[in-house]
């Protein structure tokens, strides 16, 4: 019995609608990405920050977003082919980085 990845793909493999769902998946988190963004950036427009300090967050902010709409743009393209690749192992960690920078900063905004 040999590991489900190591053997080729069948040519005749119908996928059913796993990467519909997948990239509806995408599409989900890069939107909650988006809304956690642009509450961020709502939330620095009000606190009372050197210009700076608010700068920097904001840029830190828009960075991480645009990094991580690349990454899921990268990701939903390779779903267009008959059998995606697997997720490389630095995507990934961009990913979960881009999710925890984001979680830390939506805290730190939000928490007095």
């Amino acid at each position: 019995m040999g590991d489900a990845r190591a053997r080729p793909p069948e040519s005749g493999r119908d996928p059913g609608l796993q990467p519909e769902r997948t990239r509806l998946a995408w599409r989900r988190t890069t939107l909650s990405c988006t809304v956690v963004a642009l509450l961020a950036g709502r939330q620095l427009a009000r606190i009372r920050a050197p210009g700076a300090a608010q700068a920097v967050l904001a840029v830190s902010v828009a960075l991480v977003w645009l990094a991580f709409v690349a990454a899921a743009h990268h990701r939903v393209g390779d779903l267009a082919t008959g059998r995606p690749s697997d997720l490389r192992p630095r995507l990934a960690l961009l990913l979960a980085g881009c999710t925890v920078v984001l979680a830390a900063i939506g805290a730190a905004a939000v928490l007095p």
